[in-house]
């Protein structure tokens, strides 16, 4: 077991970090400080941690407004706080975005990893109970075939801007590893889902639109399979990672839970009917067919059986209860989603949905 004291949450305003500075905060034994680094962009929202804010903001949570990609700023923080534990979250994530805008990607995803190594490659000289974890994803292993699953060792083929970024930034933790010693680990999940989460993402985009009665857009012929992993399932794996996962290896955490995008839809349409009082077929009918995107990935799958067997991990949410969960957080935080569609996001959404149907 590591002693963890002063853990360091790079990107923990937005949807993963916060959903794991909540799960840190209240559902774990966990009694040190956390210190929320982000930058704020787009998917970064204070909202996300107010109530943390109002009853630990002081004195086991702090918030810093901070660049990854600043060395300064980050070396700054790591000396004020005495930084001992990086749990980094930070980065741009969502595969459309990086289709059209590939450079902040590279600068987020590989500089910024880059940066926060060198800080803690240099600040941590001589100093034991160190620990850097970097979160990870399934794409990095490519697409699967009909059948099979991503293991630890699958090789690296990344297929989008997105992936690739976030491969760089693996092989530069592990390389740390390696050549400098630092101590590690990485963890690479499958597709989350729940709270929070910046409706962009396949789930609250689609409740979201449902609620406005707005068109459903599915690319190609809507058969991709994804794994789909609830968030706080996702965040126990990390906590589990931190504490008792071997230094300098690779930890994959995944819902083994496969859906079929069309399914998937099909799925929330009835539960979203079933909530409203419509009839089942109402949100159907608003599904949409638009071109798929490029270098369009057909599979992921995860095998987790290492982080059960090694470290005693499990999900403990089935697919049903959490998109149950999921559906009513979304109906029921309007002012979160007015706050969110005022912005970036509704002119993102434009140009990048509307316009292919």
């Amino acid at each position: 077991m590591r002693t963890l004291k002063n853990l360091m949450v790079t990107g923990g305003a937005g949807f993963i970090g916060s959903n794991f500075i909540h799960y840190l905060l209240n559902g774990t034994d966990f009694n040190g400080r956390i210190i929320n680094a982000d930058k704020l962009t787009y998917a970064g929202n204070p909202d996300n941690l107010s109530d943390v804010e109002d009853k630990f903001g002081g004195s086991r949570y702090f918030f810093e407004k901070a660049d990854i990609g600043d060395y300064g700023r980050i070396k700054n923080i790591f000396e004020k706080y005495d930084i001992d534990t990086v749990i980094h979250f930070a980065a741009e994530s969502h595969v459309d975005r990086s289709i059209f805008g590939p450079k902040e990607f590279i600068e987020t995803n590989i500089m910024g990893t880059f940066n926060l190594l060198e800080v803690a490659r240099e600040t941590w000289v001589g100093k034991e109970g160190t620990h850097f974890h970097h979160v990870s994803t399934d794409e990095v292993y490519g697409s699967l075939g009909e059948t099979g699953f991503f293991f630890e060792n699958t090789p690296y083929d990344p297929r989008s801007p997105y992936s690739a970024s976030k491969a760089s930034s693996d092989h530069l933790v592990l390389a740390y590893f390696h050549t400098y010693g630092l101590s590690v680990t990485l963890s690479n999940c499958s597709n989350n889902y729940g709270p929070y989460q910046f409706p962009e993402k396949l789930i609250p985009l689609m409740i979201m639109n449902m609620k406005e009665e707005k068109s459903l857009p599915v690319y190609g012929d809507g058969r991709y399979i994804r794994d789909w992993l609830y968030v706080d399932d996702h965040n126990s794996g990390v906590w589990a990672i931190l504490n008792k996962g071997k230094t300098g290896e690779t930890y994959n955490i995944g819902g083994e839970n496969e859906w079929e995008n069309i399914k998937l839809l099909n799925v929330l349409c009835e539960k979203m009917a079933a909530l409203t009082g419509k009839d089942k077929e109402h949100y159907k009918k608003l599904i949409t067919y638009v071109k798929d995107r490029p270098g369009h990935d057909r599979r992921y799958a995860i095998n987790c059986d290492r982080i059960k067997m090694e470290l005693g991990w499990k999900q403990t949410y089935d697919f049903d209860r959490g998109l149950d969960k999921t559906i009513k957080w979304y109906l029921e935080n309007e002012k979160w989603i007015a706050r969110l569609r005022s912005g970036e996001y509704k002119n993102w959404i434009e140009k990048n949905y509307e316009k292919r149907q």
